[in-house]
Parts: structure tokens; sequence; C-alpha cells
């Protein structure tokens, strides 16, 4: 016999958001005033949510137990297989020396400190943002900025507030696949709406930055690539968002700022070449050491990264590998097991293992081929692999966590009667909904954690006002983003990452501000969207169509696979035929 939800268990729906809130008000409290570590918390609260779904909302143990596996299930191989793929690959070249290559490439393409941020801490950082995130981009682009001379502050704070535009596609898109499976609106269709919202702020970004480090006057002298870098960014990222998928916005989108701006460089420079006042000694060299073919060898697994992660988007390739090895089951004794108020049963979706199709899958098969061509062997592999399953331990047990959070509070009830509770709040939703992403964002220091929290709190306030969801759930991470620079977990990697450790305080006051500013704008935009551009919201019903037209059978998915194969296969040997024609001409000299 079905279980049927309570969605106002004390007949006061006042009092029923503030019991179903506590997990909320706990995790507040355990990252704030306690300053528990994060996997910690997200453990607690989930055990908290638990225990009230059963003693308040009287939910079946065995449900609520299975509730909570089926979300850590999802968290673990879903999610964390994304998460491990992306950190493998940044680590294999670290360890086999290609990440230098890259560095220098970075820095040697221009002195002028505006230049270099627009360059290291926006383009290049939201690139390394869409192939790892996690912290990786502030981390390794503010001690890039030290290295070329940046005042210490001045680069983590840069860094940190650069950070904002790519985070929602961050990790291969990770973030926006957690909104979708949460909140059960297709995948494409919250991708295509952040895609519409976020490119306004990423024009907007580079001449932030620097108006911060430069002011008005000294903005205005390089125009011209504030302009090439922000709308080449936004351009790209509308485009993938939109038309490909949610993996690749921020990698290509990077990529594309990246080369647009050298591109204009070669043709255009400032009058005069800025720097700080007075500035920290330079430990990075500015001269190119390298040749043409070292620095493609050196790019050449993100190259390969991005054209596998190309084809794994495409719908007949994932048919084709979903036909060839997926498993689909639902936990013993879950499905269709819990009947909504209305008598409805409660849509749960079956776990799907598709261990060809999963985006973490592309990311480990870019990983290996890249090992003959960066000069790493299989052992160096290894000890990559085991260095980023030992990095990622603890943010696996928070993801695992959160996602578990985020169904027990679904499936019992919780989600729907916090609901009922913010739908208090009328019309004017659309305005508060970017700052519940905010807030999770904050306490989590994860986008993907933030949507893995309150997505289905998004979808169910919405519907209940008669505004459409996907608004409600795509600014939960856009609005998200813009607290990504003043999370502890952020303030506390720009810190060491520059030497700043025991300053954080410093680092927070720097970029609080510019969270606030940013945040009231998405929350503007989102209020905007609901009532004025409705034109903007892409239709929920064509998403879907779309994804079931777009099914092929297992032939067309191979014959796509051999063409992938051969674009990856030509990559390799320009890589082998630039380094060997350059060995040949070093030799003769």
């Amino acid at each position: 016999m079905p279980w049927i939800q309570l969605t106002n268990p004390f007949n006061n729906i006042a009092l029923s958001a503030l019991t179903a809130a506590i997990p909320i008000v706990f995790i507040f409290w355990a990252l704030i005033i306690k300053k528990m570590k994060g996997y910690k918390a997200c453990l607690l609260t989930t055990i908290l949510a638990v225990l009230i779904a059963i003693i308040t909302y009287r939910m079946p143990i065995g449900l609520a137990l299975l509730s909570t596996a089926d979300g850590a299930l999802y968290g673990l191989f879903t999610i964390c297989w994304i998460i491990i793929g992306a950190i493998f690959l940044y680590n294999i070249t670290v360890i086999s020396g290609q990440f230098e290559i890259i560095k220098n490439f970075m820095a040697s393409i221009t002195n002028d400190r505006r230049l270099q941020a627009l360059l290291i801490a926006f383009s290049f950082g939201s690139f390394l943002e869409g192939a790892s995130g996690f912290g990786t981009p502030v981390a390794i682009t503010a001690a890039m900025l030290v290295g070329l001379g940046f005042n210490p502050l001045y680069a983590a704070g840069i860094c940190l507030i650069a950070n904002t535009a790519p985070v929602a596609f961050g990790a291969i898109g990770t973030p926006i696949t957690v909104a979708a499976q949460v909140s059960g609106l297709p995948e494409m269709a919250i991708s295509q709406m952040v895609g519409r919202t976020l490119p306004f702020l990423s024009v907007l970004v580079p001449f932030y930055l620097v108006f911060i480090m430069a002011g008005f006057k000294r903005t205005m002298e390089v125009l011209p690539a504030i302009l090439v870098s922000g709308v080449s960014f936004a351009a790209a990222q509308f485009v993938t968002s939109n038309y490909l998928n949610p993996m690749l916005p921020d990698v290509i989108s990077g990529l594309f700022s990246i080369i647009c701006l050298m591109v204009l460089l070669k043709y255009w420079k400032p009058k005069t070449v800025w720097r700080f006042k007075e500035e920290p000694t330079q430990t990075i060299d500015t001269q190119l050491r390298y040749t043409n073919g070292q620095v493609v060898r050196a790019w050449s697994p993100f190259l390969i990264m991005t054209v596998i992660i190309l084809a794994w988007g495409l719908q007949p390739i994932k048919d084709s590998l979903n036909g060839l090895g997926q498993v689909k089951f639902y936990l013993p004794g879950l499905h269709d097991a819990i009947q909504t108020p209305n008598g409805k049963p409660l849509v749960i979706k079956p776990f799907t293992f598709n261990y060809l199709s999963n985006a973490g899958t592309s990311l480990l098969l870019a990983g290996l081929i890249s090992l003959p061509l960066i000069g790493l062997s299989f052992k160096g592999a290894v000890k990559a692999y085991v260095l980023t399953l030992n990095k990622l331990k603890f943010p696996i047990v928070t993801i695992a966590s959160v996602v578990g959070f985020a169904f027990i509070v679904n499936n019992s009830g919780m989600s729907t009667t916090m609901a009922m509770a913010l739908a208090g709040t009328g019309a004017l939703f659309p305005f508060f909904s970017p700052i519940l992403g905010w807030l999770g964002v904050f306490l989590t220091g994860s986008d993907t954690s933030a949507n893995a929290l309150f997505c289905q709190l998004q979808h169910a306030s919405a519907s209940s006002l008669g505004v459409n969801p996907i608004i409600t759930v795509s600014a939960n991470a856009s609005g998200g983003v813009t607290a990504k620079m003043i999370s502890p977990q952020s303030i506390a990697v720009g810190s060491a990452a520059v030497g700043l450790v025991g300053q954080e305080a410093s680092l927070f006051r720097f970029t609080v501000k510019h969270s606030f500013i940013m945040l009231f704008v998405i929350c503007c935009f989102t209020l905007l969207q609901a009532y004025v551009f409705k034109w903007m919201v892409p239709s929920l019903h064509a998403s879907e169509a779309t994804t079931t037209a777009a099914g092929a059978n297992i032939t067309t998915g191979l014959y796509y696979l051999l063409v992938v194969a051969i674009l990856v296969l030509f990559i390799a040997l320009l890589v082998i035929w630039m380094n060997r024609k350059e060995k040949s001409k070093a030799a003769i000299i």
C-alpha cells in the first residue's frame, strides 16, 4: 500500500514550513556559526532531514532511507564520476609538466596588468572552471597573477570575481545536470534558460574587473580588449548552452575568448602599459620559452576533451552508447511506493547506470588517449588518478550527502511544505528565487550543491504561483554564481593560493559588495523574465520534443563515433608531426 505524503503535518502552514526548514537552518548554523567542515555539516543535515521525515511527516523508515540512498547513489555516480574525470584530466597535465607550458604561454601574451587580468583571471579561469571547477580555477589563476607581479589581495579578489560568469556551467556542466535531476525539468531547457541570463553578466564582468583595478579612465584605454573579451565569451556561452549542451559552454567560451583576445593583441595594443604603483617581484617568466609544437602538445588533452565531450552530447551517440551499455533499475521498495496528497503516484525516476554515455567516461577516455601525446606513462596516470581520488574524498562525501538530502526532502513532502509557504511572497517570488541559490553557494561553496538543495523547492514554489518553473530553477543556478566569490571555501582557496592565509577577512571585504551588486542584477533580471521578457523563456514542451526527436538508432551513432575517432586521430597526428618537425629543425641547426 503506497504511503501518502503529508504537506501540512501541523495543519498550520507556517509551523509546518518552519519545521521543514530546520535542516536548512541547521546547515547555516553548522557552516557559519560552528564553522563545521562541509562534509560533516552535510552528513548531519541529511540525518536531521531523515529524522524529521520519519517523526513529523510520518514517512515509513524504509522509504526514508531508500529515498536518501537513491539520491546518494545518483550523487556518487552521475555527479562524482564527472568531477573525478575532470580533475584527473587536469592532474595528468600537471604531473606530465605540460601545464607549466600552458601557464608560460598565457603569461607571455601581454605585459599590461589590465590585459593579463582579462586573459588569465577571466578567459583562462573560465576555461579551467569548465574543465575542472571546484576551486581549481581560482587557485591556479590567482597564483599566476601573483607570479606576474600582482598585489596578492587584488590577484585573489579579481580571480574570485572573474569566477562568476562561468560557475553555472562548471565542471563540464555538473550544476545544470543536478538541477535537471532534482527538479525533473529537461536538462537542455535549464541550460538554455541559464544561457540566456548569464551572457549579460559575462559582458559586464571584464569591464568590472579592470575598473576595480585601474579606475574608469584607465579602463577606457583598453575598452577594445574588454569588449572583445566579454562579447566573444558571452556569444560562445549563449550558442553552446542553447544549441549544443550544458557540458561545453565554459570550455568553448573560455578558449574562444582567449583566441579572440590574442588576435586583437596581435594588431592592437594600448598606448601605455599599465602596472600597479607598488608591485611585488615578478617570478613568472613572460618570455615564451616554448615552440608552437610544444604549446599545441600541452593543450592537446583539453582539445581532445572538447571534441569528445561535444560528441558525447549528441543524441545519436548517446543512444548508441546506451544501447551498448546501460543499466536501469529502481531501488527495491521505492517504485510506486509514494503518493502525493491528490492521490497521484510521486514520479520517481529509475537510477540509470549509463557507464558508457556518462560525461565522466568521456573525460577519462580523453585523458587516456592524451597520455602518449603528453609523455606520461600509464603508471603516471594511475598516480594522477589516485591523487584525484584523494583530493576529492571529502567533496565526494559532501555531494552524496547533499543529493541524498535533496531526495529525502522531495520524497517526504517537505519541499512542498516550504513551497506553499514561499508562495506567500506572491508575484515577487521570482525576484527572491536567485537569493536561494546565492545562499546555497555561500553555504556549500558549490553551485552543484546549491542546486541539489533548492531546485525542487524552486520548482514547487513557482508551480504553486503559476510562474514557469524553468525561470526559478535556472535562477537558482544563475543567482548562485554571484556567491561563489564570498563563500568560505572559495575565500580559503583564494587566500591560500596567494599566501594570504590568516587574512581571509580582508579578501572577504574586498569581494562582498561586488557579490551583492551582481546578485541584485540577477534578481531584477529574473523578475523581468517572469513577467516582461517571457519570450526569453524556452518552451518546456519544445525542449522535451527536441530530445525525443533527436533519438537515433545505434548504427547512426556508431558512424558519428567513427567521425569523432578520426578527428581525435587528426589532433594526435598534428601534435606528433609538429613536434617531430621542430626536433628535426633543431637537429639541423
